[in-house]
């Protein structure tokens, strides 16, 4: 296989890395047989999720990670270098691969296309202790991990995600992001999420549909017909009950950087695959942290005022599960546990669309 065959079937194998909402924040430039230039992107202009492009900069440090992991296949070293000159809404990196002696095959590299995401409901069996320290070693020596274990603990991350999923479903700027990124009626999607990966009934998946048509369809049925407690039981409360147990990655110094949330990004996908590899279903759960941060740092992020109440109480109760130091550096959450895997799931771009031949680019709402 030729250097530049090589470099395509990296970039491959990195375009499976998550990113929110199946975005896809990347576009890859080869400038060489040995570069590439990445070009990053992030939503936060209209993607309330995506609170100072944080959750992307995550997603863009997940890509390196899978790229670094997919290059040991090869026996190549990836360096990745952050342009400190390229806006931080649009970061660029440059990636540079070169033999390397000491590179040995990864056995993650087999996890990199199955891993995915599982909403439904999974096993209660706990992790096992050996499960636990390998999945805290893959984090590396900046992070570590906090486990929210067993009933109790679960109980109180089922009213958290509860009450998170409250603001999702009752503020128009979060309606805007779902009408948008839902592929209804779809098993697979290439560019968003499909409606058979959310986790819901049928019943209920239709209902979803027709009510999220229009955002006067969502009032009324949250205001007249109780129209968040099915989604909120079926995709929040009851998944969070049933698991082997919740995590949430935390940062030993505070990230604040974009380079610091790639390194969270990079840590983030080490977890998830290891866990893939461990034969554990995972699903984020970050919600929690974006809206208690909103919170902390007193944004308004929506026109509606019980929505930015509703944060602070998520602020509270996210604390009360960490404590306030913890809280203020997490920068991962998700839950656990066996199970079956998912059999819907977001796909990716081809190769062919994510390569450009000039920097520029404008990228849509989900890449």
């Amino acid at each position: 296989m030729n250097e530049l065959a090589v470099i395509h079937r990296i970039l491959d194998l990195a375009r499976w890395a998550p990113s929110g909402d199946n975005t896809q924040p990347w576009r890859f430039e080869i400038v060489g047989p040995h570069d590439v230039v990445v070009h990053g992107f992030d939503t936060r202009e209209h993607c309330v999720y995506d609170l100072d492009g944080h959750p992307s900069q995550i997603a863009l440090g997940a890509l390196i990670e899978t790229a670094a992991i997919a290059a040991s296949e090869y026996g190549l070293r990836l360096v990745s270098t952050h342009r400190s000159s390229s806006p931080e809404a649009r970061p660029v990196f440059d990636w540079h691969f070169s033999p390397s002696d000491s590179s040995r095959r990864s056995p993650l590299i087999d996890c990199i296309q199955c891993r995915s995401v599982q909403r439904r409901p999974l096993s209660t069996t706990p992790l096992t202790a050996s499960q636990k320290q390998t999945l805290e070693s893959a984090c590396g020596d900046g992070f570590e991990i906090l486990w929210l274990e067993g009933p109790q603990a679960r109980w109180n991350t089922a009213w958290l995600m509860f009450h998170s999923a409250k603001i999702r479903l009752t503020s128009p700027e979060a309606y805007e992001v779902h009408r948008d990124i839902i592929d209804w009626r779809k098993q697979f999607s290439t560019s968003k999420v499909p409606e058979q990966a959310l986790g819901t009934d049928p019943i209920t998946t239709r209902l979803m549909e027709f009510v999220m048509g229009s955002w006067e369809r969502v009032r009324f049925f949250n205001r007249f017909l109780a129209g968040t407690w099915a989604p909120r039981i079926q995709l929040d409360l009851l998944p969070s009950l049933r698991c082997g147990a919740h995590y949430v990655l935390v940062a030993k110094q505070q990230a604040r950087t974009l380079e610091d949330f790639v390194d969270a990004g990079r840590a983030m996908q080490r977890l998830w695959l290891t866990s893939t590899h461990l034969n554990l279903q995972m699903q984020p759960e970050i919600t929690p942290l974006v809206f208690a941060r909103y919170a902390r740092e007193n944004r308004k992020f929506s026109r509606e005022t019980k929505v930015i109440d509703l944060a602070q109480e998520v602020k509270a109760r996210l604390e009360a599960l960490l404590g306030t130091e913890a809280s203020n550096r997490a920068v991962f959450m998700g839950r656990l546990g066996s199970g079956p895997a998912a059999t819907s799931r977001s796909l990716r771009h081809p190769l062919e669309e994510l390569i450009i031949t000039k920097p520029t680019i404008t990228p849509t709402q989900h890449g």
